[in-house]
């Protein structure tokens, strides 16, 4: 019974969401920036119907900001990905051992738990080209997007509102 309760505390731990690392340039007037575009040669990594649900997540999100799509932005948006294999390195140890006087000895060994894991890392830039380029960003993962069109376009939707959530970043 402890062993199912230790492996039900591991599997809790080994399966948290994606996480979110930001960055920002600390001199920036993010009140300023009011309309966006993207960059015309934008090279996602998805295939087209997840670029469209990427960008629609990201549209949807950016209007309830009150942030507007325009034809002449304030600032642009650059989208990159990469598939990234991440090695598992999740082990459960079983071990052996005794004593008996004053002398100890024992034998462990690590049995693996789950595999490799392919997960794609986005990165999401706020780019205002008037000035020094970059001045907000966001990288991320997503690894299972689901298998039907609705459950790919409410995992787009998830992930986007998590990017966003710090958007704009509170400076100290």
């Amino acid at each position: 019974m402890k062993l199912l309760r230790l492996f039900a505390i591991l599997l809790l731990f080994t399966s948290c969401g994606a996480f979110v690392d930001y960055d920002f340039e600390k001199s920036t007037d993010f009140s300023q920036y009011k309309t966006y575009n993207y960059y015309s040669d934008i090279k996602s990594g998805f295939n087209q119907l997840d670029e469209k649900r990427l960008l629609r997540a990201i549209e949807a999100k950016l209007q309830s900001m009150g942030l507007e799509k325009s034809e002449t932005p304030s600032f642009y948006i650059d989208i990159q990905s990469a598939e990234v294999t991440l090695n598992s390195n999740s082990s459960i140890g079983v071990g052996i051992g005794g004593t008996g006087r004053n002398v100890g000895g024992g034998v462990s060994l690590g049995i693996p738990v789950g595999g490799n894991r392919v997960t794609r890392e986005i990165s999401i830039e706020f780019v205002d080209d008037s000035k020094n380029g970059v001045f907000w960003q966001a990288v991320t993962t997503i690894s299972n997007y689901g298998n039907t069109p609705e459950k790919r376009e409410a995992s787009f939707v998830k992930m986007i509102n998590k990017v966003f959530s710090k958007y704009p970043p509170k400076v100290d």
